[in-house]
């Protein structure tokens, strides 16, 4: 989101020539794909890089996420498999690794979409380290540099894009990798109603603490129609949900009843049969 360069900073060069550089805000967010809405938001600068987002999820044992390349963060990654939290992501086009073992390679077919190598990978990340001998209360931090291993999975969908997926999961099968990360697209599609539904295209305040209000208000409008969606058991389209509620939300009627009895359209009315004009005036005497 475009925002005033005072308020938040953006990121990119600085324009040419007297242009001044344009604000911006990010809005990461941690959706369930089980139930489609969101568990965890962050709001932060647009200069804030992606993956400082990761360091601020409270994730339980056993817990699968997954999310794209932008987020590649490997010393977040080790933390993770430390505490048994698997990931499934795409890595980046520049990475750097060490082929331990070709776990499996086929040649697919012209047409053909599925896993068509499979490798054990060995990656290096910097951490930093505290060191001393006990007693002494001064200590300092050394950066080390560590070993990550993961597994390297190569897939091709149906138009023939060709992704590298990496995971620390050994469990689960090849196919389930690239099926995990497909999921990821959910995300997408809340982001697309929020844009779609809500107004996001102008602030109502000039200032950090307003502009979050607004978008904090938003997620909460959509986490209730979320809500209402589910419980009225609805076959309506999201959109057309919130063009009922928008239309009635000052009127005292159940909210569950204008989801499943109201419509944005009149119904069309019958022509009236084998009454012509003349006919129809001569009735009223």
């Amino acid at each position: 989101m475009t925002l005033f360069s005072d308020v938040m900073k953006g990121v990119g060069r600085n324009p040419k020539g007297d242009g001044k550089k344009k604000g911006g805000l990010k809005v990461h967010m941690l959706t369930d794909v089980h139930a489609d809405t969101p568990r965890f938001v962050k709001i932060s600068e647009a200069k804030m890089h992606d993956k400082n987002f990761l360091q601020y999820l409270n994730l339980s044992e056993g817990s699968m996420v997954v999310f794209d390349k932008a987020y590649n963060y490997y010393l977040q990654f080790a933390k993770w498999t430390r505490q048994g939290v698997n990931f499934v992501c795409r890595l980046k086009d520049n990475a750097r690794y060490e082929v331990q073992e070709v776990l499996h390679e086929k040649k697919l077919e012209k047409g053909e979409h599925a896993v068509y190598k499979v490798k054990h990978i060995h990656v290096q990340y910097i951490e930093k380290v505290e060191t001393g001998t006990e007693g002494k209360k001064k200590r300092k931090k050394v950066r080390q540099t560590r070993t990550l291993c993961l597994r390297l999975v190569w897939y091709r969908d149906e138009q023939g894009r060709k992704y590298k997926f990496i995971t620390n999961n050994w469990e689960i099968t090849d196919e389930e990798v690239a099926l995990i990360y497909k999921n990821r697209w959910s995300i997408e599609t809340g982001f697309k109603k929020l844009k779609q539904n809500f107004q996001l295209t102008y602030f109502y305040s000039d200032t950090e603490n307003g502009i979050k209000t607004q978008v904090w208000c938003t997620l909460i409008a959509y986490l209730l129609l979320q809500v209402i969606q589910t419980k009225s058991e609805s076959e309506k389209a999201f959109s057309t949900i919130a063009a009922l509620l928008r239309m009635h939300l000052i009127s005292h009627l159940d909210l569950t009843w204008v989801v499943t009895e109201g419509r944005r359209t009149y119904p069309r009315r019958l022509k009236s049969r084998n009454k012509s004009p003349t006919a129809a005036q001569l009735s009223l005497f």
